[in-house]
């Protein structure tokens, strides 16, 4: 009996222990009995969607240790569109952010252009009669001429012909034929290409001669060279001249490059250009750009801008390759990094920082782009902050999470129209226009004494006219970055009345449009006229005291070229 005893003790520990590991063994799902919830979630802090509700478990994906999401239970579900961080995973991933701020937007655009020479001073030197080339003066391109310089001798019986018929009016005197008659004579010399000179020594020697010489009609370097000496000229009598020389100034030159439409919304004129080229290495060349065509090219659909550049030394070559950096600015905009914005299935998204290490992603609406920041259309409020780096890797994560969700991030919400501006004092609107009225009337004295063809009048009008631009311009010192503001410098004293007139015409303009619309175009007397050819290619405005048109950017050669706009 006591060997036994010890079996049965034994059996009763075996049974006893099978009954509790029985009794932890979970009941399968579906067994219609009912079973506690847990009391809590544990999810992964970089894949959301993997749950458990036991402590310690780990990420399938990651291998991260899971942490407290919730404890209401396992039904709550996250966010799929925020992405909440440990601290170990924010130094990991080195997370950055920056605020969202107001501020001008910059953008350097790099343009590729041709340095060409002025189109307004450029000419063509043709013979006009039949007749064979004696001699010429001029042997290869490139060589520089001054205005009046020979450039070659054409023999032409016609030229013959003509003087004789002359040089008989003038020995005939009064008698013989009318003061009209021999004008037509010497009218008809002047055609053929005899300067008033050779026709005042044919009158004084009364020798006929069949020998013409052809004269540089400017200073300027030769482009191109089109005859050789023995060379027959105009043999068909249909033919109605033969260009011989092409003349160009090279001491101004143009660099014209194209813009895209994209790039129009940026460009003014006014703006500084820095123009390099490969034959100057380490030398910039800066001027304002002066005009911008408003004919877009179909084929390209770009347009050209021009800048006109100084080149005393002929350091720029005609016709050589140029590059131009052109510095681009808007007024105050939202803005944010250019490293905040992310770029998939056709929207714009960044993700903001919403404090505690929680990131959301959200869409945002786009503007303009610059150099290092993207304007912001909507989507964002200023002082908000944005992640810089580190973003792909919060964005990989929460494209994971919206796919197992069927989710998407927060669309823009579209920003509040900004306030608008109160409109200007009275007082400050009247304060602008009794400074704006003696700088318009300065330049419509300017304009007459231009179009009288009178240099001095207009060298005594400028120190007023420079008095008057600078007492607008500290009225109101932004008036200083756009026109007239630019146009100051030129106010220098003009050498001629072309360089007086192409300094003229900008700032002329750019006041005529300011007066224009306000009072001053009716209780001052003033009047706008607009003439569509200047020495600056382009619509050129001036302003008079009267009434009848008188243009100042041709004088006397074009008096009447223009008309009144209202």
């Amino acid at each position: 009996m006591k060997t036994r005893l010890p079996f049965f003790l034994l059996v009763g520990l075996v049974a006893a222990a099978a009954g509790y590991f029985v009794g932890r063994r979970p009941a399968p799902a579906g067994d219609g009995h009912s079973h506690p919830t847990a009391a809590a979630v544990y999810q992964c802090p970089m894949h959301p969607w993997i749950k458990s509700n036991r402590p310690g478990d780990k990420c399938t994906i990651c291998g991260m240790d899971l942490v407290l999401a919730t404890a209401t239970g396992s039904n709550a579900a996250a966010d799929p569109n925020l992405i909440t961080l440990t601290p170990a995973n924010v130094a990991v991933l080195d997370v950055r952010v920056s605020p969202v701020r107001r501020a001008p937007l910059h953008r350097t655009l790099r343009v590729t252009g041709v340095i060409d020479d002025d189109d307004t001073r450029h000419r063509y030197l043709t013979a006009r009669v039949p007749g064979r080339v004696e001699k010429l003066f001029i042997n290869f391109v490139g060589e520089e001429v001054t205005a009046g310089q020979p450039l070659a001798t054409i023999y032409s019986p016609e030229v013959l012909t003509a003087e004789r018929e002359y040089v008989e009016r003038v020995k005939a005197g009064g008698s013989a034929f009318t003061l009209a008659q021999r004008a037509a004579a010497r009218e008809r010399l002047l055609d053929l290409d005899l300067t008033a000179a050779e026709i005042d020594r044919l009158e004084q020697t009364l020798e006929p001669s069949a020998l013409v010489t052809l004269h540089s009609p400017l200073s300027g370097t030769v482009v191109a060279r089109h005859v050789y000496e023995g060379q027959q000229l105009n043999k068909d009598q249909a033919a109605i001249e033969t260009r011989l020389f092409e003349i160009g100034d090279f001491s101004s030159m143009w660099f014209v490059f194209d813009a895209h439409e994209q790039d129009l919304p940026w460009m003014r004129v006014g703006q500084t250009v820095e123009v390099t080229t490969l034959s100057q290495p380490g030398r910039v060349f800066r001027a304002p750009i002066a005009f911008i065509d408003p004919n877009l090219m179909e084929a390209t659909r770009t347009v050209r801008v021009r800048v006109v550049l100084p080149n005393p030394d002929r350091a720029l070559l005609h016709k050589q390759t140029a590059e131009g950096l052109v510095r681009l600015d808007s007024p105050e905009t939202l803005l944010v990094p250019r490293s905040a914005v992310l770029q998939h299935t056709g929207a714009a998204v960044v993700y903001v920082d919403r404090g505690d290490r929680a990131f959301e992603a959200r869409q945002i609406q786009l503007g303009r782009v610059g150099d290092d920041e993207v304007e912001v259309l909507a989507g964002l409020t200023e002082g908000e902050k944005v992640v810089t780096q580190g973003g792909m890797i919060l964005d990989s994560q929460a494209q994971l999470a919206r796919a197992a969700t069927g989710d998407s991030p927060r669309p823009a919400a579209p920003r509040p129209a900004p306030a608008a501006a109160p409109p200007p004092a009275a007082a400050h609107e009247a304060r602008r226009l009794d400074l704006l009225q003696p700088l318009a009337l300065a330049l419509a004295d300017g304009a007459a004494a231009l179009a009288a063809d009178d240099l001095p009048a207009y060298q005594k009008n400028l120190p007023a006219l420079r008095a008057a631009l600078a007492a607008y311009l500290a009225a109101d010192p932004a008036a200083s970055r756009e026109p007239p503001g630019p146009f100051a410098a030129n106010l220098a004293a003009p050498a001629d009345l072309a360089a007086a007139r192409r300094d003229f015409a900008p700032l002329s303009t750019a006041v005529a449009d300011l007066v224009r619309g306000t009072s001053l175009s009716g209780a001052a007397g003033l009047r706008i006229f607009q003439c569509p050819m200047t020495p600056v290619p382009g619509s050129g405005r001036w302003l008079q005291r009267t009434a009848e048109l008188h243009n100042p950017f041709f004088g006397s050669a074009m008096p009447a070229c223009g008309e009144e706009i209202k």
